[in-house]
């Protein structure tokens, strides 16, 4: 049912919802598919991505898939990615590492890690990002071997992009829910890396 427009907060609301009933009149939009959306919204956030990233660390095959097509491999996982632009899965590896950013504007992989932090959409991030990344990411305690290799990578409007962090040592045999409570936002940009900190067996 529609809200009656005196109960709503804002004349943005009462326009939107306006501009719905109308799309919902065409056929352009039915009201399950909004709602679809809007859950599926609700439900993206960081902890997708560590989902994605647990599962990788000790499945060969979904890290296989996840690195060629990072859309099918959050597909596989049953998170959404109907109408979110292509995404690519970065793997960092022993001498090379990956930072993401946007160097225009703030475009992020929302589906897999939920809304970008304010950080990530500053200017002086974007800026240092390219200028002086291993400056830029010691500041969040990432401080690399002088021979890794860094590598920025410039997420667009029409492809975004996520790393596969390095698994942690210290976390053979762990399960995948304790593997993915390890990975933070910051890992899966490339401004930090997971750490398995204090955490023990008990987690498995």
């Amino acid at each position: 049912m529609t809200t009656p427009p005196d109960l709503l907060a804002t004349p943005a609301e009462a326009l939107f919802a306006a501009l719905l009933d109308v799309l919902a009149a065409k056929g352009v939009v039915r009201e399950a598919e909004l709602a679809a959306r809007i859950a599926a919204t609700d439900a993206a956030s960081p902890a997708q991505g560590a989902r994605m990233v647990a599962r990788a660390w000790v499945d060969p095959t979904y890290r296989a898939l996840m690195l060629a097509d990072g859309t099918r491999a959050a597909e596989a996982l049953d998170i959404p990615m109907l109408g979110a632009p292509p995404l690519g899965v970065l793997e960092n590896r022993p001498g090379r590492h990956h930072l993401v950013v946007c160097t225009l504007c703030s475009c992020y992989p929302r589906a897999v890690l939920g809304y970008p932090p304010f950080w990530f959409k500053s200017a002086a991030y974007r800026a240092r990002a390219v200028r002086d990344p291993r400056r830029l990411i010691a500041e969040w305690g990432t401080v690399l071997a002088p021979e890794t290799e860094i590598v920025v990578v410039d997420s667009t409007a029409d492809y975004r992009w996520m790393v596969l962090p390095q698994r942690p040592p210290g976390t053979e045999g762990w399960g995948e829910a304790a593997l993915a409570a390890l990975v933070r936002e910051g890992d899966m940009i490339g401004v930090t890396v997971p750490q398995a900190g204090d955490q023990t067996g008990a987690m498995r």
